[in-house]
């Protein structure tokens, strides 16, 4: 009976550490390899993964970020394998994770979205420069955690984020050009108004 009682308490908690982190996870797949159906696939196995490890995870202190970890392990190694889809780009998948009952990840989505030039750019990025700027700017994770969790020296995920934003830089600079000034009386560019 105890055996079972102990089963049936280590179950209920690994279904509320997915309910409170899967989305999350969901969310943070989506952003690295920008495919819903493969995010989901990521995150499946993570959580698999972490099932089997469940009675020595359920006693860290950060159960999540160790499932984090697992999933850009998943993430970049089979990044190495896969191939980019058009399916990535076309926008079918940010819908689908926007119909998800996770409204906080579905306003997050439309913020990224909201500049198609933006979205397209980061979807161009190589896998770990997209993976560190996941970590460092939508999990806001600090240098020394998105190092511990991608497996490498605080100056690479350094080195990383400068390369990944310079090249987003250099690909969005015709799009955005000179900086919008917005003043609060006017829905107009500084300027626009004085010449209207």
């Amino acid at each position: 009976m105890k055996i079972s009682h102990t089963k049936d308490r280590a179950r209920q908690e690994f279904e509320g550490f997915v309910s409170e982190s899967g989305a999350d996870l969901l969310r943070t797949a989506y952003l690295v390899v920008w495919d819903l159906p493969s995010a989901e696939d990521l995150v499946q196995e993570c959580l698999f993964q972490v099932a089997k490890r469940w009675p020595r995870v359920r006693v860290m202190d950060h159960p999540t970020a160790y499932a984090r970890r697992i999933l850009f392990n998943l993430a970049l190694d089979d990044s190495r394998h896969r191939s980019r889809r058009q399916a990535e780009l076309d926008g079918r998948d940010q819908a689908a994770l926007e119909s998800r009952t996770d409204l906080g990840a579905a306003r997050q989505m439309r913020l990224v979205e909201s500049s198609s030039e933006l979205t397209d750019a980061v979807a161009a990025l190589p896998p770990r420069q997209r993976a560190a700027l996941v970590l460092r700017y939508f999990e806001d994770l600090s240098e020394a955690e998105t190092a511990d969790l991608l497996g490498c020296s605080v100056g690479t995920v350094k080195s990383t984020t400068s390369r990944a934003l310079a090249r987003l830089r250099q690909k969005l600079d015709p799009v955005v050009g000179e900086p919008v000034l917005i003043t609060s009386h006017a829905t107009e560019p500084k300027g626009v108004q004085d010449h209207v």
